[in-house]
């Protein structure tokens, strides 16, 4: 009976690890509803900002003209990419999509001659960048279920710098998008310069603004507190196809536990359904030697 035994304990060890995979699976959709709802949250001031943001460069059109965020390049020379991933595993293929989505416009860009800069939320995309041997200029990890501003902000401040200083002539981001519990997607946005998506109005506004220092600094400060708004609804966006993806893949763990447990557990009753024939067919021979 020593493959009984043997069984016993991969059926043992199976189980375990059905149990662990079951509790993270919990764990996971609870943290996807979570996400969730701060995305929801997130977005009526997104909404609001670029709202004052687009109106004012309606009614302002020489503030419009003076931003440096407005501005649309003469030639693309150089651009930054800010990558969005995960800082850990066992989320399926959401991490790789990203990667393989970086990986293609990189190469994209090397084979037109444009130079490309890297910004990175998360460890694994991080990793990934150093990989491909891109040029990581800033990175931000371990932020956490609940991302705050400060962690982030921080890292990206020398990609906008650059922008603003015009040694970059857009910029753009790669995320995962939460499209259902069962899809996830990659997705590839420019952030800088505005467009004029960003800048449309659903209703014509005829009033105007008074403006306290000037129009151009004030259109300044809400293009760089939309983009904040812009870049902590794409990392919300992104952690809730995580625990979605990090949900469906311990879902897949646990039912193929299952079905290892199952296969291991026939195996066991035929081994000892073996073991007993043979004691049998032994105490028979022996009974009828006698």
């Amino acid at each position: 009976m020593a493959a009984g035994k043997e069984i016993r304990t991969k059926i043992k060890s199976v189980q375990n690890t059905q149990k662990i995979t079951r509790a993270m699976q919990m764990v996971a959709t609870s943290k996807m509803r979570k996400t969730q709802e701060r995305m929801r949250q997130a977005r009526p001031y997104a909404e609001k900002v670029r709202e004052v943001m687009a109106h004012l460069a309606q009614v302002n059109s020489s503030a419009r003209r003076s931003s440096p965020f407005l501005r649309e390049p003469a030639e693309i020379k150089k651009v930054g990419i800010i990558l969005i991933t995960a800082d850990k595993g066992l989320c399926g293929g959401l991490n790789t999509n990203a990667i393989k989505m970086f990986s293609e416009k990189l190469r994209e860009y090397k084979n037109a001659g444009i130079a490309v800069e890297v910004s990175t939320l998360g460890q694994k995309g991080l990793v990934a960048a150093r990989r491909l041997k891109s040029e990581v200029v800033s990175s931000a990890v371990s932020l956490g279920d609940i991302p705050k501003m400060e962690k982030i902000i921080g890292p990206l401040t020398g990609i906008f710098r650059d922008f603003y200083d015009q040694k970059l002539d857009a910029i753009y981001v790669i995320y995962s998008e939460f499209v259902n519990t069962m899809k996830q997607q990659a997705v590839f946005e420019q952030i800088l310069p505005l467009s004029d998506r960003d800048l449309k109005l659903d209703t014509k506004m005829p009033w105007d603004y008074i403006y306290e220092p000037s129009a151009e600094e004030v259109l300044d400060e809400l293009v760089r507190r939309y983009i904040e708004s812009v870049i902590y609804q794409c990392l919300a966006d992104n952690m809730a196809p995580e625990q979605a993806a990090r949900m469906i893949a311990m879902r897949s763990a646990t039912d193929n536990a299952g079905e290892a447990i199952h296969q291991l557990s026939l195996a066991y009753n035929k081994s000892r359904q073996a073991a007993i024939t043979k004691e049998l067919s032994e105490i028979v021979s022996g009974a009828a030697a006698v």
